[in-house]
């Protein structure tokens, strides 16, 4: 299916205020491969609609390294089944009940690769709260009941080429070496990227930023 495709930032903006002035609150996904540029762009639309609207990345709902080794899923970290999906979804539907109370949640830091618990405030007066991560649009376990609960879905598709050295030049950022940060990138990271591109055909919008 060809999706259609946005390449300017100031029509998705409008696009996004169109959602935020919808009666009630709405909650608009943003969805892509490991660095495709999700969290620049969710970051920046929040930014852009005020106080109004509220940013929730997926990451908070990181399992915590100690679950993840008890696992035997530490050097998946990032796989669809190393985060609390069922936990990512209740909370959506909990955003999209509205109602006069504040809601709290996880923020994921990777300066220490955990979440810290109750750090996002989302307060009755957001309209529109922008979700961003890689699995928005898996159909499978518990991954299945987020979809229903977006009112549009953004796939963030840019070049390959600079999806990966962005990708690289993070995992270095963050303390590994440039080996190590090349094999994750183009490993475990790519076999989630693959996944992540088999879901683009359920979004509603594909966005191709420079």
């Amino acid at each position: 299916m060809q999706l259609p495709t946005e390449t300017d930032f100031a029509a998705l903006a409008d696009r996004a205020r169109l959602l935020m002035d919808r009666p009630g609150r709405t909650v608009l996904g943003i969805v892509g491969a490991p660095a495709a540029g999700k969290s620049t762009l969710a970051a920046r639309l929040t930014h852009e609609l005020g106080a109004r609207a509220c940013l929730l990345p997926m990451d908070g709902y990181h399992l915590a390294n100690a679950v993840l080794l008890a696992l035997g899923r530490r050097e998946r970290k990032g796989a669809p089944d190393t985060f609390d999906a069922a936990g990512y979804a209740a909370l959506l539907r909990r955003l999209r009940d509205g109602g006069d109370e504040t809601v709290y949640a996880p923020r994921f830091h990777r300066e220490i690769e955990e979440s810290i618990a109750g750090e996002i405030e989302v307060g009755p007066g957001v309209g529109l709260v922008i979700t961003e991560g890689n699995y928005l649009l898996l159909p499978r376990g518990p991954w299945a009941r987020v979809r229903p609960l977006l009112d549009e879905v953004w796939y963030v598709e840019p070049d390959e080429r600079l999806r990966l050295r962005r990708l690289v030049d993070r995992h270095i950022a963050f303390g590994k070496s440039p080996e190590a940060a090349r094999a994750w990138a183009h490993g475990t990271d790519q076999d989630n990227a693959v996944l992540i591109a088999g879901t683009r055909v359920h979004a509603d919008l594909l966005v191709r930023l420079g």
